[in-house]
C-alpha cells in the first residue's frame, strides 16, 4: 500500500517513529536499527514501509533502509516467526550483520533477540541459510560473497576462527572484520593479526 512515507519526523521514541506527510502523521513501528538511523525532530525522514494486516489490527512498519525491510520480510516468512520478533532480531543487528550470523550459523548471537530460542534461532538459520548464501537477499551487500569465500577457506583459516572464538568474538564478528580479505594465502597467524586489527574497530 505504501512504497516509502517522506516527511518531518514529528515523534520518536525506542521503538516507533511518528512522519509528518500529506498533513497526516503515519506512526510506523521500528528497529532500534532504523531508531539510530533517525533524524532530528523537525528534519526530514524517508522510511521504507511493511503494512501488517492481522485479525487483531493493522500495524504500519517502517526502516531506514531497504537492506532492513528486506531481512525483516524474510524473517517473517520464516514458520513461527512473526512482526515482533523480527523486529528483535534486526534490533540486535544490522542486516549486514544478519546475514553474517545465519551464514556462520552463530546461533548462539541470534538466540540474544528478545523472544529468539534455541529452536528459532536454529529454523531462521535452516530456513534462511541457503538463499542469504546465493546472495539474493540485499540489493547492495556484498557481504554474502565475503562470507562465502571465508567458508571455502583453508585449514589456517579454520584454525584462526577457533583461537579467535576461544578469545571471546563470534563467528560473525570475524567475518564481518575480515569480510573483503583474500586470506587463502595466508597462514592462521597472519588471519588472526589482521582479525584482530579490525575486530577491535566494530
Amino acid at each position: 500500500m505504501f512504497y516509502y512515507i517522506k516527511g518531518p519526523l514529528a515523534f520518536s521514541d525506542l521503538t516507533c517513529a511518528v512522519i509528518e506527510a500529506g498533513g497526516v502523521g503515519y506512526k510506523m513501528t521500528v528497529s532500534q536499527t532504523t531508531h539510530d538511523a533517525l533524524p532530528a525532530l523537525g528534519k526530514e525522514a524517508k522510511l521504507y514501509t511493511y503494512l501488517a494486516v492481522r485479525e487483531d489490527g493493522i500495524e504500519l512498519f517502517g526502516f531506514a533502509t531497504m537492506d532492513e525491510l528486506a531481512a525483516f520480510k524474510l524473517l517473517i516468512g520464516v514458520s513461527g516467526v512473526g512482526p515482533k520478533v523480527a523486529i528483535s532480531v534486526l534490533s540486535l543487528l544490522t542486516p549486514q550483520k544478519f546475514t553474517a550470523v545465519v551464514c556462520s550459523e552463530d546461533k548462539k548471537t541470534l538466540g540474544k533477540a528478545s523472544g529468539v530460542g534455541a529452536k528459532t534461532a536454529a529454523r531462521i538459520i535452516l530456513e534462511l541459510k541457503d538463499k542469504m548464501s546465493a546472495g539474493v537477499v540485499f540489493s547492495d551487500s556484498t557481504m554474502n560473497a565475503d562470507v562465502a569465500v571465508a567458508n571455502e577457506s583453508s585449514s589456517e583459516f579454520a584454525d584462526a576462527m577457533d583461537a579467535l572464538s576461544v578469545l571471546g568474538f563470534t563467528r560473525a564478528d570475524i567475518l564481518v572484520a575480515l569480510r573483503g580479505v583474500d586470506t587463502s594465502k595466508m597462514n592462521a597467524e597472519e588471519i588472526i593479526k589482521l582479525a584482530m586489527k579490525k575486530l577491535v574497530k566494530i
